[in-house]
């Protein structure tokens, strides 16, 4: 775990450094003291904050600097964190979200017993929470939820033999053979070839798929097919090229560790210029730009019935956030708490996010936190438009912590058949490729057959409430958001358009495939194609044929486009600061008490601060955020 304030700094009685930990955490931590049975025995003043299995390695007593009064407590390191704990401070106000979610279980007990013990308590097989994809009869609940009635459950990876990044079980076109499925695959990049992500209750269809593998020399056979898949029986076709105007896995890497820097009490950045420090980071520049091909994928989605494609050379990584996005835009059912999580299990999960490689728990060069972007996008969301969602940004906290510091194989695996290899689901079955495997860091013990969805395994009753948003309108139903269309007469023939998405516009294309006799435009990155001038006009105006001077286009039901300039986009305090209490206070507490309790927080921090004022200015009206400034 890692935490930060801004311009922060602790005064500590000069003592012996305490040797590097390889933790994330202010570098000025210096030992008074050492457990010698290195766990949670400093009293029940320290104790009480800690996880199940977490260890106190040292801890100070200090003076916490930066803060008018200075705020007075004692600095712990432990195995898992560095955290602050100021004096009189309760348990229940500590602001580390896995804190939060965690404080009231069980402390003496490692938490993989306490799920065991949990677990084994229900008689037989415990159900998941969430379908959890992993048989064909979980998909085809699910297609048959979305409605998708022109695609069908294919078991052609059943043995993980077309490609082990893939699920077993995937949605193809109905006239697809699975034969015709299993050669089509063999000329795309890693052998992910196009399949269904999501079915749009007005006729559209939204594909994943990875990079075309030029190298190879499909027949006309495999080319049709490959064309039939990608069509998925409409006229119109976009292929949109994921990564265009997005940050590469290096960028995200880059601009997540200057964001971690920045926010620790240590920092170099005066506090003056600590705003423009943040906006070099550049990680709020690339939450943006997420946002912003997100709403322009959704408005491709649903202002037409079209087959709208996303093309990313690997379909692992900005595939699986923009998809997500694409599907929180457009769909409120995945806003509610159960549609999210199946969300994220089917996108991200299911899919074969190299989790355990992006985010560094092998050390891996390929270590980019791409889902914790994805999240912070969400949380984005959920700031905009907060009755639209039924979790809290306190579920997203417990999501951003578990993934972290994983203890399931939901996060601890970069493939289906790695994470179902360790649970034993797939014993029977022969070993037919192996490449890429990633082996679990030595020391780590998981329980294989529960999911980060097991929360009731790990949380109580009332931290779970926590989980949902008190501010969820709902009337947003997702059952009366949008009536299911009927059946379309699908086309048999090629499309009518096929169309090149990059830079915000459409560009036609002459083909689908880039093993024609004319060379695809498809086969090249679109960064070096021509760029189409940028339209004045946003794309929904453009998609839904609206004269500009009607002024703003009405939006079907059920869509959000968000906004993502200036300071629409904002710094997720509560999770980049959590590590300053003062900083947390008023941050949407979750419950009515909390709010009062901050309240008279936010009030006795202001009898303090305020000068004392001569009788004769008494009368005088004082405008209280002109005291709060005067104070600073």
């Amino acid at each position: 775990m890692w935490w930060g304030g801004r311009g922060q700094s602790f005064n500590i009685a000069p003592q012996k450094a305490e040797p590097d930990m390889g933790l994330s955490g202010p570098k000025s931590v210096q030992r008074t003291g050492m457990l010698e049975s290195r766990s949670c025995q400093l009293g029940s003043h320290l104790a009480s904050g800690c996880l199940p299995g977490e260890q106190i390695l040292a801890w100070a007593p200090g003076v916490r600097k930066g803060l008018e009064p200075e705020l007075p407590g004692t600095l712990i390191c432990t195995n898992l964190r560095v955290t602050f704990q100021p004096c009189g401070w309760q348990r229940s106000q500590v602001t580390m979200a896995i804190v939060r979610a965690r404080a009231q279980s069980s402390q003496a007990q490692q938490y993989a017993g306490i799920s065991l013990s949990k677990a084994g308590q229900s008689s037989g097989p415990r159900k998941p929470p969430i379908p959890l994809l992993e048989t064909s009869e979980d998909w085809e609940t699910e297609r048959k939820k979305q409605g998708a009635g022109s695609w069908r459950v294919s078991p052609v990876n059943e043995r993980f033999d077309v490609a082990t990044s893939l699920p077993r079980y995937f949605w193809v076109p109905k006239r697809t053979l699975d034969s015709e499925v299993r050669r089509a695959f063999g000329h795309f990049h890693q052998g992910r070839g196009p399949r269904l992500s999501w079915h749009h209750p007005g006729g559209s269809d939204l594909l994943r798929c990875g990079g075309f593998y030029t190298a190879s020399d499909p027949n006309k056979e495999d080319i049709r097919a490959v064309e039939s898949m990608l069509q998925a029986g409409h006229s119109d076709v976009v292929l949109v090229d994921t990564v265009d105007e997005l940050p590469s896995l290096t960028d995200v890497q880059l601009a997540h560790l200057k964001l971690r820097a920045l926010c620790l009490p240590d920092s170099s950045a005066a506090e003056e210029k600590w705003l423009s420090a943040l906006e070099g980071t550049r990680w709020l520049d690339y939450v943006r730009s997420c946002l912003r091909k997100a709403s322009d994928i959704s408005v491709l989605v649903t202002s037409r019935v079209r087959s709208v494609v996303l093309q990313e050379r690997g379909d692992r990584d900005f595939n699986g956030l923009l998809s997500s996005l694409v599907q929180l835009l457009s769909a409120p059912e995945a806003r509610t708490l159960l549609g999210f999580q199946s969300l994220v299990q089917r996108e991200w999960v299911a899919a074969g996010h190299p989790f355990l490689t992006r985010l560094g728990v092998t050390g891996a060069s390929e270590e980019a936190p791409v889902f914790l972007l994805f999240l912070d996008c969400v949380w984005q969301l959920l700031q905009q438009f907060p009755a639209e969602f039924e979790f809290s940004e306190f579920f997203l906290l417990a999501l951003h912590d578990s993934a972290r510091v994983p203890d399931t194989l939901t996060f601890l695996r970069d493939t289906p058949w790695e994470r179902g290899k360790q649970s034993g689901q797939f014993n029977s079955y022969t070993q037919i490729y192996t490449a890429g495997y990633s082996q679990l860091p030595a020391g780590n013990s998981v329980n294989p057959q529960l999911s980060v969805w097991d929360w009731d395994l790990r949380y109580s009753s009332e931290q779970i409430l926590q989980f949902h948003n008190p501010g969820y309108d709902p009337e947003h139903c997702p059952d009366s958001w949008l009536p299911r269309q009927q059946p379309n007469f699908m086309v048999s023939g090629p499309p009518s358009s096929v169309w090149l998405f990059s830079r915000g516009a459409l560009t036609p294309l002459n083909q689908l495939c880039p093993w024609r006799d004319s060379p695809s435009l498809l086969a090249v990155s679109s960064r070096w194609l021509p760029r189409p001038a940028i339209s004045s006009e946003s794309l929904a105006d453009q998609e839904w044929g609206l004269p500009s001077h009607w002024g703003a286009c009405p939006l079907p039901p059920g869509l959000l486009l968000p906004g993502y300039l200036g300071p629409q986009i904002r710094l997720w305090r509560r999770c980049y600061l959590r590590g300053r209490p003062e900083v947390q206070k008023g941050l949407s507490a979750p419950t009515i008490s909390g709010l009062q309790d901050e309240l008279s927080h936010l009030q006795e921090l202001l009898r303090k601060w305020t000068p004392r004022i001569s009788p004769e200015d008494h009368s005088e009206k004082r405008d209280p955020n002109t005291i709060v400034s005067q104070s600073r």
